[in-house]
């Protein structure tokens, strides 16, 4: 990645947003301990995010909003993002106020659940938006939300706050809802969307499963809330080498054949959708500024 304010770029088929598409994974940090911020930028996470929200006491709301300047106009190496307030809060509008002038890759908005707004706090921003869906009316509106301005570069969902809303126990209840922000982010032609965050912090073995189950369904990087869940999430998140042999090869046999159907020496069907297929595998795997 590029160094400095700005790393994110476009890249190929919806990727490379401010490392969305490419990133695995995104650690959250508290905004108002320094320390962290600091050693979270030198860290093995591909993108980093400072939380204004849930993560920062009302007490130190003030203090993390003071020092996102400074933090935001060091070099760096990978994509930094922070997640304000609620915008329609006192809190969200001294965030918006501070984001508006800071070198910021983009902003996480939460409690997103209306396009209008949405489109209000891009224009005042003007940063890319990733939306917090975290409430069935933010799910039911999730294509709106998604199409609400140029600026919105990803929607996900907050399953906390969503399955609290649902009044819900059971997390497969939100099965739907995953889908949902799958489908409405590719229909709106952004990058798949951020697995949530695996609040279980010693049940590593349930955050691979889950990550792996994330990525099959149409999901790519998750939302992390402590470096020791990093690796776990870097190696669900990757194409493995079989993968990769086989992405090569397929698109080397496309030299060949062309962009038309046919059917290559391992007896695989190949049309134009496998091909983007194996070009997606490729460009996640090179990064946002190679393509194959």
């Amino acid at each position: 990645m590029n160094a400095g304010p700005g790393v994110g770029g476009l890249g190929v088929g919806g990727l490379g947003v401010g490392g969305l598409g490419v990133a695995r994974s995104w650690l959250y940090v508290p905004g108002h301990r320094a320390e962290l911020v600091a050693k979270a930028l030198v860290g093995d996470a591909e993108a980093v995010v400072v939380d204004l929200e849930d993560a920062v006491a009302p007490g130190a709301k003030d203090t993390a909003r003071e020092a996102l300047p400074g933090v935001a106009a060091e070099p760096r190496d990978r994509p930094l993002w922070v997640r304000m307030n609620a915008p329609d809060g006192a809190w969200g509008a001294a965030d918006a106020a501070v984001l508006a002038g800071a070198a910021v890759d983009g902003v996480r908005v939460p409690k997103a659940d209306d396009p209008d707004t949405v489109a209000r706090l891009a224009d005042r921003l003007g940063h890319p938006l990733h939306l917090l869906v975290e409430s069935a009316l933010g799910v039911e509106r999730a294509f709106a939300l998604a199409t609400a301005h140029p600026l919105v570069a990803a929607v996900s969902l907050g399953e906390s706050d969503l399955a609290a809303d649902l009044r819900v126990s059971d997390r497969s209840a939100l099965d739907w809802a995953r889908q949902r922000v799958v489908v409405a982010s590719r229909a709106a032609g952004l990058a798949s969307p951020l697995a949530p965050v695996w609040t279980d912090l010693p049940d590593l073995d349930g955050l691979a499963a889950d990550s792996r189950l994330a990525r099959d369904r149409g999901f790519w990087g998750r939302s992390v809330i402590h470096p020791r869940q990093v690796p776990v999430v870097h190696e669900a998140f990757t194409a493995t080498a079989d993968e990769l042999t086989r992405a090569r090869a397929l698109l080397d046999s496309v030299a060949a054949h062309g962009e038309t159907a046919y059917r290559d020496a391992d007896g695989r069907f190949v049309d134009p959708a496998v091909v983007a297929g194996a070009r997606a595998v490729l460009a996640r795997h090179l990064g946002p500024r190679e393509t194959p």
